[in-house]
């Protein structure tokens, strides 16, 4: 089991400081902006809080909406996945997520995966600080390395690429594996 409140916190932290003007930035992520950033993670932790719970709950599905209280709602999502998360049984059996059944303890680094990964490119696209515990970390790490040497085609969906860029710490080097340059400029 991996605790998933430093990672739900580092996130809460992170969008308390977005403000609604900065809904239309870009970010790491492709074509979308910070708004579509928030409205995945709006989805992502509605969809992980069912899966936690061992409730129904539908493959996929693109970004929610943003409601004009999006920061509570996000927020009070964020503590809800981490209660959820908390519980044992939710690292117990299999479960789905994104069309794809899994073991939950996988399921639940996926989680950590998404926390860690959107909450840096959040913090990218508006140039705050974002910090990552070491066993977090390593549990992304060891996630995305599965996807290292895989074929672009099968990469679609979950990371770009593969950056060969000069990473000095292992963050960097976790969001290269994703993906990300964490040396280019968002914009």
């Amino acid at each position: 089991m991996l605790d998933l409140g430093p990672a739900a916190r580092e996130v809460s932290r992170v969008i308390g400081g977005i403000g609604d003007d900065d809904l239309d930035r870009p970010t790491p992520c492709g074509e979308w902006r910070v708004r579509d950033l928030v409205g995945h993670l709006l989805a992502f932790t509605a969809h992980f809080i069912r899966v936690a719970r061992h409730e129904a709950a539908e493959a996929g599905g693109g970004p929610e909406d943003v409601p004009a209280d999006w920061r509570a709602v996000l927020d009070g999502r964020l503590t809800e996945l981490t209660a959820a998360w908390a519980e044992p049984s939710a690292w117990e059996g299999e479960g789905s997520a994104g069309g794809l059944t899994m073991p939950r303890a996988d399921l639940g680094v996926v989680a950590v995966e998404e926390l860690v990964l959107h909450g840096w490119d959040l913090a990218q696209s508006v140039g705050a600080e974002f910090s990552v515990r070491d066993e977090d970390l390593d549990a992304v790490r060891g996630f995305v390395s599965q996807f290292e040497h895989a074929p672009q085609e099968s990469r679609t969906g979950l990371y770009g690429p593969v950056v060969d860029a000069a990473a000095s710490t292992e963050l960097e080097r976790v969001l290269t594996l994703a993906g990300r340059d964490p040396r280019q400029p968002v914009g």
